[in-house]
């Protein structure tokens, strides 16, 4: 892992140091910023910790790196991460603009779930374009889920979820992912698709969770231009997908602090395996792996 998330990496320069001096308080600082936890969040834990080394009288860098686990295990648990999927079905509304990976992530996501031997099935509710339809069926296939398709081209999302919820009923299928748009140009008629979705599941069966789709390579732009479904589609935990490469692990941190929602589950490659839970302490080693040989 530490060679997807770039901090670890970036810290070395400030725990191989003999003693903690000025020069390690703005190698921190650079660390985090690059890291994308933003100017102010880096502003917070470089001012507390600080104080807790000035407090301990420490001048050990090893105390520093301990702290500085302490602290983000601190600010990350203040979230509750888990996945609320004890309804029969367990409805999931799967949202997010087009380009995050939001297909992909269904895929994934059903293959986490029947990993966890819970059957699955898919709603194709993005029915304005065929390919979208033809690309979530290949990775609802991959995941080992079933798939409930439009029975036309461009047919009422809703009833394409109403099919997927009276599909889950009548044969027993513990979870339900339902697909959506992910237009934001017409962010009007968008909400109002959801908001009918919505309804029409809710007459069958309670919403578990509504998931949003964040790429974490867009960083802070990737929050601002889900804001619509942030404030419309009662999101109720993030996706952070993308999460490799050029993509900075303190992102799931800025993006959990400025929407105030938890982080769910995290996307880390291409595989149909890379997605996993959210758990701030094993996200948390690995975010700092690296920084002490």
């Amino acid at each position: 892992m530490a060679e997807k998330w770039s901090l670890g990496r970036a810290l070395r320069g400030v725990f191989v140091r003999p003693t903690i001096d000025e020069d390690t308080w703005e190698t921190l600082e650079t660390a985090l910023i690059q890291a994308d936890f933003g100017p102010d969040i880096t502003e917070r834990i470089v001012d507390e910790l600080r104080a807790n080394v000035e407090r301990y009288r420490t001048t050990d860098p090893r105390d520093l790196n301990r702290m500085l686990q302490e602290t983000l295990e601190e600010r990350f648990a203040k979230y509750d991460t888990t996945l609320k999927l004890t309804e029969r079905p367990a409805v999931v509304l799967v949202v997010g603009v087009n380009g995050v990976g939001k297909t992909t992530t269904i895929g994934k996501f059903a293959h986490f779930l029947r990993r966890y031997d819970r059957t699955v099935v898919v709603g194709a509710a993005d029915t304005f374009r065929a390919a979208a339809v033809d690309q979530l069926a290949t990775w609802a296939e991959r995941g080992g889920a079933t798939i409930v398709r439009p029975d036309r081209e461009g047919q009422d999302p809703a009833s394409v979820a109403f099919q997927t919820i009276d599909f889950a009923k009548r044969t027993g299928t513990e979870i339900v992912l339902v697909d959506t748009a992910g237009r934001l140009h017409t962010k009007g008629g968008l909400m109002d698709e959801l908001t009918k979705i919505r309804r029409v599941i809710e007459k069958q069966a309670p919403i578990s969770e509504v998931l949003l789709v964040l790429d974490a390579t867009t960083g802070q732009n990737g929050v601002m231009q889900a804001e619509a479904f942030l404030q419309h589609a009662g999101v109720t935990g993030l996706v952070i997908s993308k999460l490799d490469g050029s993509a900075k692990g303190g992102f799931v941190l800025a993006v959990q602090e400025r929407t105030g929602i938890p982080v769910k589950l995290l996307g880390q490659g291409e595989g149909i395996g890379d997605l996993t839970g959210f758990t701030p302490h094993v996200f948390v080693q690995a975010l700092v792996e690296g920084a002490v040989d």
